[in-house]
């Protein structure tokens, strides 16, 4: 389980394409990894296979991972978000994430507020019912707060999807991933599990 406060930034060293799976190597800047441990990487939950020099991490990424996440689209030096699974004692100043991605957004658009960045994306519509202004979400493995949802299909969002639009404050803008996007780029994507609990126990059963 992780918070979704963004513990480090990782750059990716290699990647090797296999068939229908793929295995990144990240230097992580941390320590203290451990084979066989968790990491969220970019908000995914993934297992280190192997420690190298200098804070490297090998990670083997699955063929269900490539489909459900945007990680199949790395390159060579990109930057990730990188957090380390939360311990008993760990403050949750964040929200309870599991690295298990539900869907991919779309980055829209972000404008200057002051200090800090107003983002905008696209999210597909099926998880909308799961959203509430000022309730949490993890865009690739960042614990964000939700400032408006709009309604599916409000331009500039497709028919199928709605948008939504956080504000990002200086600290998160500088030390994570976000300021790097541009139109069009995939995000990951996980709606709080709380939510979908809470809909499942409303489901009438025979």
């Amino acid at each position: 389980m992780f918070s979704g406060i963004i513990g480090y930034l990782g750059r990716i060293q290699t990647i090797a394409k296999e068939k229908d799976a793929m295995v990144i190597t990240v230097n992580t800047g941390m320590s203290n990894l451990s084979i066989g441990e968790s990491v969220a990487v970019n908000g995914v939950c993934l297992t280190v296979t192997e420690i190298h020099n200098a804070g490297e991490a090998t990670f083997f990424i699955s063929f269900e991972t490539l489909n459900r996440t945007n990680l199949g689209q790395l390159k060579l030096k990109d930057r990730v978000n990188l957090e380390q699974a939360v311990t008993p004692s760990t403050r949750l100043s964040g929200h309870i994430v599991q690295g298990h991605v539900d869907a991919t957004g779309r980055f829209i658009d972000t404008k200057e507020v002051g200090e800090a960045h107003e983002v905008t994306f696209a999210l597909p519509a099926h998880l909308r019912k799961y959203l509430v202004e000022k309730g949490s979400i993890a865009l690739d493995g960042i614990s964000l707060t939700l400032n408006s949802v709009g309604d599916v299909g409000q331009a500039p969002a497709h028919s199928d999807e709605f948008l939504i639009s956080l504000m990002i404050i200086p600290h998160t803008w500088e030390n994570t991933t976000l300021g790097q996007f541009v139109a069009g780029a995939m995000i990951n994507v996980e709606v709080d599990i709380i939510a979908k609990y809470v809909e499942n126990l409303c489901i009438t059963r025979n």
